[in-house]
């Protein structure tokens, strides 16, 4: 088979004394910037000759050089190929103050906030600390478990709605979700007025790719630029760098423990991001003193309130706390859901309730961005839901993360009192202790990779200057066993700490 070889490259003159090492060189580079991708395979030693103006000997030597360094591979009666794993980078001539660019966005310097919310569920430092053989115990925070998932049940409805499709096609549907006898708008009303007490029609519904699509289209709808974005610091990355990259004039606002204090809100607020329930990663919920006045402002202000509310479904004691969008509030709150949390984060399904009067705006966003969500896992999780599968789902996941935080607790008060003290926390997969005395913690979870346990401090998740220290202790995916070793683990990486 004859094979193309479109790499530009700039080719050394007919009889060079340094052709070899020219042609090495940029052979090198181009491998080392991705133009020539790993397992690409190389022109034969003949066709190279051909294609580079070299001889024979001159392309053989070249690949030979480029094997002693571990850019290329061979495979015997196959011939030469890119190298899946890059050999280590020459030291540069000076350190780089960080691998991710810097974005300066209304006075801020957001290179680690947009690290944090490209990588949120782990930097390549975190990739590469752990070895591939290794176990590890990963307590970063919005992670599920996934193995409790109901597979085999999920893999019969999706055949089902397959083979309804199968004999009645679908065409192009709804940017805002898909619209029939089970769709899922109206099944999505259902669930979350059952456990969240959100009251609302289908048509108030937008389908999206996860919660972070609803995000970026909000940026898109409500944003123009110098516009006055308030985000609760610490905060979710995630959420606030679209509203920053649409150009929006971000204000960090403090949580105490009765959430965002609406008392700072700037006069000139227009958009208010909170997670009343569960706010992350702090975990206090939002007092109704606080809930009141931050509704009463957006109305006398013309602002509008957005409400992450990622984890509500995992309610671990006390009351039922109703989410802030209610009937009195639907004009101003816009709700923002995900089955990532109570389903599965592979699905890419969340949602968005919002206000009647920016709903066409949304659809025409929504409809530029991907036209709509995929047809038939809208369809399987719309039926998922109407046959108690979901339901049943969260009351047995809500069992296990209950157990896993009481687990968390215990170990806290017991072992680790000395240096962390939890927050009061009663919803959600993750809870915060902050160091009763000042401690870097940054290289207490950096120390920690090097044994294989994944565990985020909490300045990471700050836009301004971080007003307390502490750490982010997810229990998603970490079972009993894992608690207990990184538990351990970390008790021991901060007596180290201390004691340095």
């Amino acid at each position: 088979m004859d094979q193309l070889f479109e790499v530009g490259l700039d080719l050394p003159t007919a009889g060079a004394r340094n052709a070899s090492v020219t042609l090495c060189g940029q052979l090198r580079q181009a491998i080392a910037d991705g133009r020539l991708a790993p397992g690409a395979r190389l022109p034969s030693s003949r066709k190279a000759a051909h294609l580079f103006r070299v001889s024979r000997g001159t392309a053989a030597a070249v690949y030979d050089q480029l094997l002693c360094e571990g850019y290329v591979v061979t495979r015997r009666g196959s011939g030469t190929y890119v190298s899946k794993r890059r050999p280590a980078s020459p030291p540069r001539a000076r350190a780089d103050r960080s691998e991710t660019p810097a974005y300066r966005i209304n006075g801020f310097w957001l290179r680690a906030d947009v690290r944090s919310a490209m990588s949120f569920w782990g930097e390549p430092a975190e990739r590469a600390a752990a070895s591939p053989c290794a176990a590890s115990i990963d307590f970063r925070p919005a992670l599920v478990d996934s193995r409790r998932f109901p597979f085999e049940i999920f893999r019969r409805v999706i055949a089902q709605e397959l083979r309804r499709l199968e004999r009645n096609p679908a065409g192009q549907k709804s940017p805002q979700g898909h619209q029939g006898n089970f769709h899922l708008r109206a099944a999505i009303t259902r669930h979350i007025a059952i456990t969240r007490a959100v009251a609302c029609e289908p048509a108030d519904v937008l389908v999206t790719s996860g919660a972070q699509q609803a995000f970026d289209l909000l940026a898109r709808v409500l944003v123009t630029p110098g516009k006055t974005v308030v985000v609760e610091d610490p905060g979710y990355p995630p959420m606030r760098v679209p509203f920053a990259a649409a150009g929006a004039r971000i204000v960090p606002l403090p949580v105490d423990s009765e959430g965002l204090v609406v008392e700072q809100l700037p006069h000139d607020a227009d958009v208010i991001c909170v997670c009343p329930s569960h706010q992350f990663p702090l975990g206090v919920t939002m007092s109704k003193r606080r809930r009141k006045a931050l509704i009463g402002f957006a109305r006398r202000r013309g602002a509008v309130i957005v409400e992450d509310d990622y984890d509500g479904e995992f309610r671990f004691a006390g009351a039922p706390l109703e989410a802030l969008r209610s009937a009195d509030s639907a004009d101003v709150v816009f709700y923002v859901g995900t089955f990532s949390k109570c389903m599965l984060p592979a699905l890419r399904l969340g949602y968005l309730i919002a206000p009647s009067w920016v709903m066409p705006a949304l659809v025409a966003a929504k409809n530029s961005v991907d036209w709509h969500c995929s047809t038939p896992l809208q369809l399987a999780t719309a039926r998922f839901i109407a046959a108690g599968h979901l339901t049943r789902h969260v009351r047995k996941m809500r069992d296990a993360y209950g157990a896993r935080r009481e687990h968390v607790l215990t170990l806290l008060k017991e072992e680790l009192s000395e240096w962390l003290e939890p927050l009061p926390s009663q919803y959600g997969m993750h809870m915060t202790a902050v160091a009763r005395t000042a401690m870097n913690l940054d290289s207490v979870t950096a120390a920690l990779l090097t044994s294989h346990v994944k565990l985020h401090s909490l300045s990471r998740y700050y836009l301004g200057r971080p007003t307390a220290s502490g750490i982010v202790i997810g229990y998603g995916a970490a079972d009993s066993s894992d608690i207990s070793r990184g538990m351990a683990l970390l008790r021991k990486a901060l007596a180290a700490s201390a004691a340095a």
